[in-house]
């Protein structure tokens, strides 16, 4: 079928159902990023593979609202599909519900499979259609015409060491009991991937680049139950969960399961991270407490463990960086290299790391004006040949087995022009200030954000994404509750918490330019106004010089810059070969 088939076929059963419009989101029953085949529902619509977007169909129209980062991918793949790109203003803003409210009108409905929405967007769905006197509705229109759908993963999971964590599950268990037991609740539903993993010790391979495992949890005082493929573990794995307490279910029997909760129980329900279906298939008389996962805040900041194995990944990623550039350096105008070639021969360099499982996002390799798309992904059809000129982004991380890596540089290839060198000095003057910040215990992370956007702001540049995001251990590359964003979001940056630090520039046509560490958060000094905390950094890899414009820089900011250099080679050169140590000492000298 093509893709106007498709919407052929849905508009028909929608017609069946006098349905004015629907909705299909970017998501699954566990509101994840990253999602495994079986619901890569906007893909199999309409073309459309970038991890963010919401697909709104009527009878007259089908339009893919998602932001800036894709613009450019989705016009591209839409075409010829039937739908059609509509540029959202605000990133993760659903401003398709504006729109359908202006369109349709009342007494029409609008349906959605409900297993794809999030509570939160539930509750506003249902809360703006009201006020229209439009009707919402529970409608899966895509398994009836999705022929060799594909299925649920069903690779093994397994059981991480408490050695390698650093804290037991009865422990975490215990924690997250403490938190119910302060809300007032009886029950928790667990249905984020990464918040299962985290609390059971459990880790999969049932979505690219996360290391999770399709699961959901229900957790009392009394009782904790891990909805699973019980294929996916081993009678040992079993065993073992069994004697921290927890009891093993079929995946599917999560529905039972809170069909079956008692009528007066109150239970606890993160809005962001659980769907919206199934809290409609609980007694009317539950009561839902709608706060933030437990998990989600005890996880969000490592344990000394985790800590120390983190560093530990930050060394094996930093000498597959410098064997990276090194290659780069020596290869480039002699060989033929391209975005995807240079991609591969990076994961090359960080699979030969003992201890690596696979990348945690799909590397972004943009060379040149591809660089000016924050989330490209370099394709066959797109692919560039770099030669040796401009600027290359490039933007990779890795699941080891004692952490997970995210690093961002911009590398000069050659004949740079001053408005390369001026743009590379102030995103590096931005990241320079987001990593030395020095600030009050209970700070938040858009206060940070501003500092490091003030060196852009001073010329006048800003960037359109956030400046940092939370970093899982051998977890999701991209967690919370902690961002550094413009958004006010009401969430101190926490002794332990792992955060990314990656401002940037973006001449659509030129060039992009973003240089990223990951930071860790630490005790500094206690004054009589406050406590104050600063960052570690942790990803170790050179920063380039070559094109720094030494008089844009403070003298702290140089000062900085030839320290943290000095580290990294301090840190790295042990571990390389006679040759790339030689290299990294002329990447890392000081200016």
């Amino acid at each position: 079928m093509t893709y106007t088939e498709k919407l052929a076929k849905i508009r028909s059963q929608m017609t069946a159902d006098n349905v004015q419009a629907y909705i299909i989101p970017s998501s699954d029953p566990h509101t994840s990023e990253y999602l495994p085949d079986h619901y890569k529902c906007i893909p199999f619509v309409s073309g459309f593979t970038g991890s963010a977007g919401t697909l709104v169909i009527t009878h007259d129209f089908a339009g893919l609202w998602t932001d800036f980062r894709y613009f450019e991918q989705a016009a591209e793949q839409l075409e010829n599909s039937g739908s059609e790109l509509v540029k959202q203003k605000i990133q993760h803003a659903p401003e398709y519900i504006q729109w359908l409210t202006e369109k349709l009108q009342k007494g029409d409905t609008v349906a959605s499979d409900e297993k794809l929405l999030s509570v939160l967007l539930g509750d506003l769905l249902t809360e703006k259609f009201a006020l229209k006197g439009i009707g919402l509705s529970n409608e899966d229109y895509l398994t009836a015409i999705w022929e060799d759908r594909p299925a649920l993963p069903a690779e093994a999971a397994f059981l991480v060491d408490e050695e390698q964590i650093g804290e037991t599950v009865n422990s975490k268990l215990i924690s997250v009991r403490a938190d119910l037991h302060k809300a007032g609740a009886d029950c928790h539903l667990i249905s984020s991937l990464d918040d299962v993993a985290w609390l059971f010790n459990i880790r999969g391979k049932d979505v690219s680049y996360n290391p999770v495992v399709l699961s959901f949890a229900l957790i009392t005082q009394d009782h904790a139950k891990l909805f699973i493929n019980p294929d996916k573990l081993t009678q040992a794995e079993k065993e073992q969960l069994l004697k921290s307490g927890v009891e093993i279910f079929d995946y599917e029997e999560i529905e039972d399961a809170l069909r079956l909760l008692p009528k007066n129980n109150v239970l606890l329900v993160d809005p962001k991270r659980n769907c919206f279906a199934y809290t409609k298939l609980l007694a009317p008389t539950v009561k839902i407490i709608k706060e933030i996962n437990p998990s989600t805040r005890l996880k969000a900041v490592k344990n000394a463990t985790e800590l120390q194995n983190t560093r530990t990944a930050m060394l094996k990623d930093g000498v597959a960086i410098t064997r990276f550039l090194k290659w780069l350096s020596e290869n480039i105008g002699k060989t033929k290299i391209s975005e995807l070639s240079a991609a591969a021969r990076l994961h090359g360099y960080r699979a030969a790391q003992e201890g690596f499982i696979g990348d945690s996002f799909n590397t972004i390799s943009a060379y040149k004006a591809h660089g000016a798309l924050p989330h490209y992904g370099a394709s066959e059809e797109s692919n560039a040949e770099v030669t040796a000129e401009g600027l290359f982004l490039v933007d990779s991380g890795g699941q080891y087995f004692y952490g997970t890596t995210d690093i961002t540089r911009t590398i000069p290839m050659g004949n740079n022009t001053e408005e390369e060198s001026t743009d590379y000095t102030l995103v590096l003057k931005g990241m320079i200030d987001g990593c030395k910040a020095r600030f009050p215990k209970g700070t938040c992370g858009y206060q940070i954000d501003a500092i490091t956007r003030k060196p852009l702001w001073e010329h006048a540049i800003n960037y359109g994404h956030g400046t940092g995001h939370g970093v899982g251990y051998l977890l999701n590359v991209h967690e919370g509750p902690q961002v550094f964003n413009a958004t006010a979001t009401p969430v101190a940056i926490e002794l332990g918490m792992i955060t990314s630090v990656e401002p940037g520039i973006y001449r659509p046509g030129k060039h992009g330019i973003r240089i990223e560490n990951l930071v860790n958060t630490i005790q500094d000094v206690s004054t009589e106004f406050n406590e104050f905390y600063a960052f570690e950094c942790l990803t170790i890899a050179p920063i380039s010089t070559k094109i720094v414009k030494k008089e844009l820089l403070e003298a702290s900011q140089i000062n900085w810059l030839n320290d943290y250099n000095a580290m990294v080679f301090d840190r790295l050169s042990p571990l390389l070969t006679e040759d790339e140590a030689a290299f990294l000492k002329e990447e890392t000298k000081a200016i």
